[in-house]
């Protein structure tokens, strides 16, 4: 916002008079240059820059608030798109609250797996992926978040059973993860990524993965969870979508 200057106000209470007698002045001094009689017009009085309050100055900035791109933010992770100012990276998903049978066979799996890789780290919230990440434009957000809702207000509650362990790499092959395949409730999930895929599409965005690479499998290790709710995650902003 580039500074403009302050207007000082006269405490006379004679300001109109005091314009017109200068505006008369001037006219007075053009058409007749030489005149001892006139009076020699006043110029105007330079004008004083006052400094700017700081309110002011940021009452017009970027009302985005996009996200700072912080890796360690994110777990290090590599970005599969470049930061552009007014993307949003975003993302539909199933959230999943942490039951102490699930954190009792993370820490099993973490301490077996970290022998092997140790750089693996725990996550911090855990979900079943909806969609891929995708880059929507700021002022998509609210009608891409409707199209979801609109889309999925007839889903009802579901329970769903999770029983493989995997482990699994993405397209980019810039990122490895353990995960836990669903397998009660499978169709279920199919049908949101279905609907999900067709809101991708109605903005011109990549569908869910066609295929993920599956490099290895464990023996069973059952989890039963309750899927309640649909979130969209963009940038900073989270959106919650409940299942009927």
């Amino acid at each position: 916002m580039s500074a403009a200057p302050l207007v000082g106000y006269s405490s006379s209470g004679s300001e109109d008079e005091d314009e017109a007698e200068a505006a008369a002045g001037a006219a007075g001094t053009q058409a007749r240059p030489g005149a001892g009689g006139c009076r020699r017009s006043q110029g105007p009085l330079p004008s004083q820059r006052l400094p700017v309050p700081d309110s002011v100055l940021h009452m017009f900035l970027d009302t985005e608030g996009e996200p700072e791109d912080d890796q360690e933010k994110h777990g290090g992770r590599v970005r599969t798109f470049p930061h552009e100012r007014g993307n949003w990276a975003t993302h539909v998903y199933v959230p999943y609250e942490t039951r102490e049978d699930f954190l009792d066979l993370l820490d099993m799996l973490l301490a077996h797996a970290q022998t092997y890789v140790p750089r693996l780290v725990q996550m911090e919230a855990f979900h079943i992926s909806l969609s891929q990440s995708v880059v929507l434009r700021h002022h998509w957000i609210v009608p891409f978040v409707q199209a979801l809702k609109d889309r999925l207000a007839s889903f009802q509650r579901f329970f769903f059973t999770a029983n493989r362990v995997k482990i699994y790499t993405n397209q980019e092959k810039t990122r490895t993860f353990v995960g836990l395949e669903v397998t009660s409730g499978h169709p279920q999930f199919l049908d949101l990524v279905s609907e999900v895929d067709r809101v991708m599409e109605e903005f011109d965005l990549t569908t869910f993965y066609q295929n993920i690479v599956d490099e290895f499998e464990d023996p069973e290790m059952v989890l039963r969870a309750h899927a309640e709710q649909v979130r969209c995650k963009s940038g900073n902003k989270f959106f919650s979508m409940p299942l009927k």
